[in-house]
């Protein structure tokens, strides 16, 4: 218990001191605010029926040393495991999924790696992003493969308005630093512009410590440099028309500990690009076609030897938005090319999957419904058809309730299904259906929200020594689908502001389990959770920060134990004028000793100083 009542106990003191000349005061309804990737259309967020949370370009800002998943972890329905310091491998599970069970896009573009499944979250650059969208539960009727526990899409800086100049340079423990500066702005109303450019480096600390064996083990400090670039570029043809690019684009050399004597590392680039265009045809009628590549390279240099994986994705999407009234239908059409290239021979192989979806979003007075369907054709592993159907009703203008049901399928790896003495090329999908029921409450600045969800997967694909035909290539197992799971849990939100106060938390209350073994799914805890509070003061933002989690195990037989933690962060930021701020954070401040991974260390205390100009 001491564990997470001392910094839940100073997160409280130091608000109740913020709070006590402070009182309540309305301020602009939420209506205003719209989430995009719940219904791949502009949504009101009070009609949005998914549950979700939108991660700000203020909260972002506020970040200042920290890594995209460090930032995601403060989030309710997530939890986050790392092999190291940032820029090592890192997962990111949502509602007691893995990483390989949710869908990450980059502006609309699906980022992941089709050898491994899921984002290499590492080579994803925190400075190019404006803001992110989470949204919980199955979206493959959406969406298409991978989608079983949510689909994360991270939203890169737009231009608009006067040419504007931004840019930002900061230091920090472990020999951190970085750099940023971009340029945005519009001419006239045919053309915005926003074009952004990073640099990070970081001398680090050992990966490694003695729990991981002696062949793993090593003491020397493991940094990283990161370089990226970001641009969204969108001309306005004629009224109801207009095309545009985006890309993203980063460079990761990172060292990692593999061997006890060897200077591991490895060099992986995140690349996207999409070229679009939008077509109102009619008064009700809006066409978006995109087509986008994205590349995830990875080149390697261990102890254990030499290797270069890369997977190329092209991307081609049609999608009809018919506006009928307050409701909207969509009729979608996808295809999806993976390709895998690299010096494992077996892996260079290619798949195809073509897609139609559509959808239908319902509006009557105090009732909201959605209801879709989708089928996704692989030349691998076959045809998938995935549904889903939501309703919500509005007991009064502030109070909501939901009821939902969906189910959702992820494919097979390219490991799961190529890989030597490993995958098995008759490997199937894996599935699951999802039920779900949620409370929510919005008032001016207040929110809160209770959602209840049980997620059945089947079909899982775990490691088993077990092979349906045992082989000499699998004398020491493979990939098979023999396993089922259920994630099922409660998760809580709430934020709120009392005057210059501002107040968030969130609370996850699950059992994501193996019901074939009747063990805990791998680095889940049982319980979660965070609280944040920030206080404004004339030109001065002052923050602190808490997370919490139980404990967890490192492995599918639940035999090693990973300690419960909690973490406390402290930040602040002082507007030296209108266009220049200055920014401090101070990072586990009380200096926890914890794990994400078994033998992996995590930082210790750290801080960070920083100056942004022209950031609003």
């Amino acid at each position: 218990m001491n564990l997470v009542l001392k910094p839940l106990a100073i997160s409280l003191a130091v608000a109740a001191a913020f709070s006590a000349n402070a009182s309540a005061q309305s301020v602009p309804n939420n209506a205003q605010n719209v989430v995009v990737t719940a219904g791949r259309q502009v949504q009101a967020a009070k009609d949005v029926l998914a549950d979700n949370v939108v991660i700000t370009s203020e909260q972002i800002a506020n970040a200042g040393s920290e890594s995209l998943v460090d930032l995601l972890q403060q989030q309710r329905g997530i939890e986050i495991t790392r092999n190291g310091g940032a820029g090592t491998t890192s997962s990111v599970l949502m509602r007691g999924g893995s990483n390989a069970q949710n869908v990450v896009l980059i502006d609309g573009v699906r980022y992941s790696s089709s050898t491994l499944g899921g984002a290499s979250w590492e080579t994803i650059p925190l400075g190019q992003i404006d803001h992110i969208e989470i949204v919980y539960g199955p979206l493959s009727s959406l969406y298409g493969a991978d989608a079983m526990g949510g689909v994360i899409q991270i939203f890169t800086k737009k231009g608009n308005g006067p040419a504007a100049l931004t840019a930002s340079v900061g230091a920090g423990s472990y020999g951190l630093r970085k750099m940023q500066a971009g340029v945005s702005g519009s001419s006239g109303n045919e053309f915005n512009y926003a074009l952004n450019v990073g640099h990070e480096n970081n001398i680090g600390f050992s990966a490694t410590n003695p729990n991981a064996g002696k062949y793993s083990y090593n003491a020397d400090k493991d940094g990283y440099k990161l370089d990226s670039a970001s641009g969204n570029f969108n001309w306005q043809l004629a009224p109801g028309y207009e095309t545009g690019v985006k890309f993203m684009q980063s460079r990761l050399n990172a060292q990692f500990d593999a061997g006890s004597s060897y200077d591991d590392h490895s060099v992986e680039q995140l690349q996207t690009i999409a070229v679009y265009g939008k077509a109102k045809v009619n008064d009700i009628w809006t066409a978006n076609l995109q087509v986008a590549q994205s590349n995830t390279l990875g080149y390697t240099d261990a102890s254990y030897g030499q290797s270069q994986i890369d997977t190329h994705q092209n991307l081609f999407s049609l999608q009809n938005d018919i506006r009928l009234g307050k409701d909207v239908l969509q009729v979608i059409a996808e295809s999806r090319q993976e390709k895998v290239r690299g010096t494992t021979a077996e892996l260079n192989q290619k798949r195809t999957t073509n897609s139609v979806a559509a959808s239908y979003v319902w509006k009557l007075d105090a009732h909201l419904a959605s209801v879709s369907i989708r089928n996704d054709n692989s030349s691998v592993y076959g045809s998938n058809t995935t549904g889903s159907l939501a309703y919500g009703y509005r007991l009064t203008p502030d109070w909501r309730v939901n009821a939902s049901y969906g189910t959702s399928f992820r494919a097979p790896t390219f490991n799961e299904l190529y890989y030597p003495g490993y995958g098995i090329a008759s490997n199937q999908p894996e599935k699951a259906k999802n039920a779900e029921i949620g409370v929510y409450y919005e008032q001016g600045s207040s929110q809160l929200s209770a959602v209840y969800y049980q997620n059945k997967a089947t079909n899982l694909l775990v490691s088993t020594n077990v092979c349906p035909v045992q082989q000499s290539t699998h004398r020491y197992g493979c990939a098979y689908n023999v396993d089922k799971a259920t994630m099922s849990g409660l998760t809580l939100g709430a934020n709120t502001r009392f005057g210059d106060l501002a107040l968030r938390g969130a609370l996850d209350i699950q059992n994501p389990v193996d019901d074939t073994t009747g063990k805990r799914l791998a680095r889940r805890a049982k319980q979660h959770a965070s609280f944040s509070a920030e206080y404004t003061l004339a030109q001065a933002k002052l923050g602190v920060e808490t997370i919490f989690s139980g404990d967890r195990f490192d492995n599918v037989t639940n035999t090693r134990t990973l300690s419960g933690y909690s973490l406390m962060n402290l930040y602040g930021t002082y507007a030296l004028n209108k266009d220049l701020s200055a920014v401090a954070r101070w990072n586990n401040a009380l200096n926890k000793d914890y794990a994400l991974a078994y033998g992996y260390n995590t930082p210790g205390s750290n801080v960070y100083v920083g100056l942004n100009y022209g950031f609003k």
